[in-house]
């Protein structure tokens, strides 16, 4: 389970580094132009996001947490949509806004979902004293407020150097995660974690064809730098996290479906921090960030991971999707997709101790009313209080497990309670089903539903069918049978 706490203060981040602008251009495109061999593209529209370190804290805002971006810009259109695309987010923006440069900008065009060419608009001669002066300035007024700090270098000078930054945190006790750029990692010593690619990695630690390779390079490099850590994102394999402990951990891709990896390095090191400014071990946080790129590679372009969708997938990690069984956690998380996803949410409840066909009857008309069908089960104690101290007949997971099964049910969940009420109100489903001779004033959760804009249904039970009149005439005709002989 996901395991932020919401009942505490959103942590504070602090993100340095380059800041840029990208843009896309999108359109589709059926012919070679005569003046060169190269597609011609007939742009449909084209959009704007924050690049570079502006992504790293746009993925943390989406996270929830508190941030604050220090960086340069140009004062110009771009800088200004920058600027307001990010203020938009709730992002603080310390920017040191600079009359002789232009605000970095990467312009993509994009046809059939097909990255075509790139474009880059920047300008080298970024980094005078005067700048680095007043975003020293900025650092130090933003610190005291931090609860974790990231440095997002893209080699564009906001970071050269680096050191004061790493050292002012270090005096402070305050983590500093790094994002690395080139091959001179000296600018970075001392840091807490520094998070490289595997090219990157590769091309400062030597060449590595086993993951004993990449431990042992690791090591020397945190040995020398003065690391905490080093977490080694590899694409397709996966990452490798080496502390200074000696501990390790080599974990596989989560991403189902790779996309375009654009901006992955921005989430993974957003979600790592975030994660250690929650107090997690490292082992966890690099779990968590795992799962988060596994996401963002799904998506096209410069994107990021909500928080919503990283709970579903750390979620759905550890439960039984594949049956249908969900704690309740789960299932708030998965009718938040579905709502999402304009899927219709039928729900209904019950003990199930025997299944008959009756229930079937009756579960595949509820199923009918909607596209998903969720049914709460009582458990074992919740029936007992119900039904007496000799039910149920099949304990909980046995019960869960018979109607998971049924093609006509999408998800089940265990209550507690004499009553689902509150578990209804916390999913509130587009229709409540309830089988029987119900009046709807009488049905459990029936007026938050209808409150909600939702339906509420009485579907009669089949008659001729129950559990108690099954268990009744498997006791009659035992004890004929044993009377008998």
């Amino acid at each position: 389970t996901f395991p932020f706490d919401d009942k505490r203060r959103a942590p504070r981040i602090l993100v340095v580094g380059d800041i840029m602008l990208d843009r896309y251009w999108y359109g589709h495109t059926s012919r070679v132009s005569p003046e060169a061999p190269v597609p011609v593209v007939q742009v449909d529209h084209e959009e704007s996001r924050p690049g570079g370190a502006a992504n790293v804290a746009l993925n943390l805002r989406h996270l929830g947490a508190e941030v604050t971006l220090i960086g340069i810009c140009g004062n110009d259109a771009n800088g200004q949509t920058l600027k307001q695309q990010l203020n938009q987010e709730g992002i603080h923006c310390l920017f040191v806004t600079a009359e002789h440069i232009a605000t970095i900008t990467k312009l993509r065009v994009i046809a059939q979902n097909q990255q075509l060419v790139r474009t880059d608009f920047e300008q080298s001669a970024m980094s005078n004293e005067d700048i680095l002066g007043q975003l020293s300035q900025q650092f130090e007024a933003a610190l005291t407020t931090t609860d974790a700090v990231i440095l997002s270098d893209y080699g564009k000078g906001c970071l050269r150097p680096a050191q004061p930054y790493i050292q002012r945190c270090r005096t402070a006790g305050i983590p500093i995660i790094v994002d690395p750029k080139g091959n001179d990692w000296s600018h970075y010593s001392g840091a807490t974690v520094i998070t490289p690619n595997f090219k990157e990695f590769i091309e400062v630690g030597g060449t590595a064809h086993s993951e004993n390779d990449i431990t042992e390079n690791a090591h020397q490099l945190i040995s020398q730098l003065d690391l905490n850590a080093l977490l080694v994102t590899r694409g397709a394999e996966g990452m490798s996290l080496i502390e200074r402990t000696g501990d390790q951990l080599h974990i596989p891709t989560r991403a189902r479906e790779v996309f375009d990896v654009t901006g992955a390095g921005d989430t993974v090191i957003a979600t790592l921090t975030l994660c250690l400014a929650h107090n997690l071990p490292l082992m966890e946080a690099v779990t968590i960030a795992n799962t988060a790129a596994g996401l963002v590679v799904g998506k096209l372009g410069t994107a990021s991971v909500s928080l919503e969708e990283l709970c579903y997938a750390l979620n759905a990690n550890h439960a039984d999707l594949h049956s249908g069984i969900l704690n309740e956690q789960q299932l708030i998380l998965t009718r938040q997709r579905l709502r999402r996803d304009k899927k219709r949410v039928i729900m209904t409840n019950g003990c199930f101790d025997l299944l008959h066909p009756g229930h079937l009857q009756y579960l595949e008309h509820a199923k009918s009313l909607g596209d998903v069908l969720i049914v709460a089960i009582n458990d074992d104690h919740s029936v007992q209080q119900l039904k007496g101290p000799q039910r149920p007949l099949n304990p909980l997971m046995d019960r869960m497990l018979h109607l998971a099964a049924l093609s006509c049910v999408d998800y089940v969940v265990a209550f507690s309670e004499d009553t689902p009420a509150r578990l209804i109100e916390a999913i509130l489903p587009d229709v409540l089903v309830k089988g029987g001779d119900y009046h709807v004033s009488e049905i459990a959760g029936a007026e938050a539903v209808r409150t909600a804009g939702g339906e509420v249904k009485v579907i009669p039970f089949k008659t001729g069918y129950s559990s108690t009149a099954l268990i009744n005439k498997i006791l009659h005709t035992y004890r004929s049978t044993m009377e008998t002989n």
